[in-house]
């Protein structure tokens, strides 16, 4: 365990406004590494990512993961009372997350230009389907949506079947990542201009426009240029992965699967010679990757009758001890008892309440990335709706938390 505090991002508050997964993913980035993040939740039903995946009680496992180091506030945004506790809040936060639909701020009489009037340094952090400008920029959209504009859902699956989804939103999780990034690269110019004593950052250099079909657009790698230099339209593959061979999944005698990487041209003659197979090793026709694709349906057939006289075990020790690349493919009970998470402190046991119980001992992940040789210490799980209403609002702002929910309730509110 790391015994010394290491938090590089104390002194910075940020102000989430965020549901779901993609601002509040860039959220637990920043309070991961010491930043205080106050989560604004609405009255009564709080983020909806409380109610998915709810096995038990009132609060799933999944908010509780997301929204880990964060304090939750409660305020309705859309009466005059949470709009004006939200506008203090961000005049003393660093970064204000969003991921609500484009023109919701604005509508609340929260936009860019008037949290800048309460703070002329805030780095204004906006996630939405797909981003604040073009044509598409009103329309609404999840991450499954994105996924398929952003080319990448086209390429997950078999070629003789509909394309299909990974089993976690991606989407919103690389979305959620370039977030945080962009908050902090903002971050690292706003101190900059101050130790050189150069000009402030104008307002639209401190507002970060995150779409989430862009974000999965970004990781599609030669996509686009394949297309346009040479007319190339990347397929689905399967467990393959177009152009690299031999790269794939191979089912075991115990009735296991082990996914084996040996497209590397010097591992890929150890790795015939691991199988029995030194033939294809020195196959002339074999010693590049190109070669070796068109060729992919030979290589995975012998690979496939090695793996199948072998259990797991045995093959990953031939592989390993041959030096070709190879692992298991895990479950969550592999991972929670797998030497090297443990090691890292990458599986931290709380006890953690559902809303009816408190169920004992119970693992979620570490911190990525590790500092100083291990997960740095998780401060605390997603917290119960409100729990920390009167300590931000009373203790940082100095309001009167009672008056500001009956004046709330008082109100006719706005819609999103």
């Amino acid at each position: 365990m790391n015994s010394k505090k290491i938090a590089p991002l104390e002194g910075i508050r940020v102000l989430e406004l965020g549901n779901y997964i993609a601002a509040p993913t860039a959220g637990r980035l920043l309070a991961d590494f010491g930043a205080e993040v106050i989560k604004v939740e609405r009255p009564g039903t709080g983020d909806e990512l409380r109610n998915w995946r709810l096995y038990k009680g009132d609060t799933s496992m999944l908010y509780r993961t997301i929204n880990r180091n964060k304090k939750s506030v409660v305020l309705d945004l859309r009466s005059a009372a949470g709009r004006k506790a939200a506008l203090d809040l961000a005049a003393k936060s660093d970064v204000l997350l969003e991921n609500f639909r484009p023109g919701t701020l604005e509508k609340w009489g929260l936009g860019p230009e008037v949290l800048n009037d309460a703070n002329p340094e805030l780095i204004i952090t906006r996630v939405s389907a797909f981003g604040q400008t073009g044509p598409l920029s009103e329309r609404p959209g999840f991450a499954a949506v994105a996924e398929a504009y952003g080319g990448f859902r086209n390429l997950v699956g078999d070629p003789d079947r509909p394309p299909v989804r990974v089993g976690v939103s991606i989407g919103d999780s690389i979305a959620g990542l370039y977030a945080g990034f962009g908050s902090m690269m903002a971050l690292f110019q706003r101190e900059s201009r101050r130790r050189s004593e150069g000009p402030a950052v104008a307002l639209p250099e401190r507002v970060i426009d995150v779409a989430l079909h862009e974000a999965m657009f970004s990781m599609m790698e030669s996509l686009v240029p394949d297309y346009e230099a040479y007319g190339v339209s990347r397929e689905r593959t399967g467990g393959r992965l177009e152009g690299i061979a031999p790269s794939n999944a191979y089912v075991c005698a115990d009735g296991a699967s082990i996914v084996v990487a040996g497209n590397g041209d010097g591992i890929f003659r150890r790795y015939m010679e691991t199988i029995g197979r030194p033939d294809l090793g020195t196959d002339p026709g074999l010693q590049s990757n190109a070669l070796r694709w068109a060729r992919r349906e030979e290589l995975d057939a012998a690979i496939g009758e090695w793996a199948a006289r072998l259990t797991a075990k045995s093959a990953l020790a031939a592989l390993d001890a041959a030096g070709v690349p190879a692992g298991p493919i895990y479950t969550a009970a592999d991972i929670v008892a797998d030497d090297q998470y443990a090691a890292r402190n990458m599986i931290q046991k709380f006890d953690v309440s559902t809303g009816d119980e408190v169920l004992s001992n119970v693992g979620f992940p570490g911190i990525v990335p590790v500092i100083g040789g291990q997960s740095l210490p998780v401060r605390n799980l997603g917290p119960d709706l409100g729990e920390h209403t009167d300590e931000v609002l009373g203790g940082l702002l100095g309001m009167d938390t009672e008056e500001i929910i009956a004046a709330s309730s008082r109100e006719e509110v706005v819609q999103a």
